[in-house]
């Protein structure tokens, strides 16, 4: 059996609270990962219920499936690279667009232990949040330096995002 962590516990119950909101509101949310190679999804699928709430998951690693699969423009990633707000809001546009979700939200970053440069180094991470409003989609982006391993990195990164959509 594998032991929780207070970590862990505090991941589910911020993805509590997020999927009691999502589910009063009757809002359907998706992810679109890179750095966390779908751990956000994993914590939300977690839940008992959540295929009521959680549309979809896309994990884009690479640069041609955050093309192929969420519609990020060549010319973004070449201008401004993967790590990057212009970048992270077009993962979370797309990632609502692909499946008609309400809201969604958007990692790319560099967990380390190697990738990063002097402009991007190790522990920096992309997060957007989009959602479907009245007047279209309106998305939200901020970047954040995590210190710690490439395990410490992605965890903070999951907290964040799911904090991020509880404020979304």
């Amino acid at each position: 059996m594998i032991a929780m962590t207070p970590d862990d516990d505090k991941l589910r119950g911020i993805a509590s609270r997020l999927a009691e909101r999502l589910s009063a509101t009757r809002q359907v949310m998706a992810t679109a990962e890179s750095c966390t190679g779908g751990w956000i999804a994993k914590v939300l699928t977690d839940l008992p219920g959540s295929s009521d709430w959680f549309g979809y998951g896309i994990v884009s690693y690479s640069n041609p499936a955050k093309q192929e699969l969420l519609g990020v423009s060549a010319v973004t990633l070449v201008e401004h690279g993967a790590v990057s707000e212009q970048v992270v809001r077009e993962m979370a546009e797309g990632a609502l667009k692909q499946g008609n979700a309400d809201l969604a939200v958007a990692v790319s970053g560099v967990a380390g232990p190697t990738g990063g440069s002097p402009d991007k180094p190790v522990g920096t991470v992309w997060f957007a949040w989009a959602e479907l409003g009245d007047e279209g989609i309106r998305s939200r982006a901020t970047c954040h330096h995590f210190d710690g391993d490439r395990e410490a990195v992605r965890r903070h990164t999951v907290s964040v995002a799911l904090e991020g959509l509880l404020e979304t």
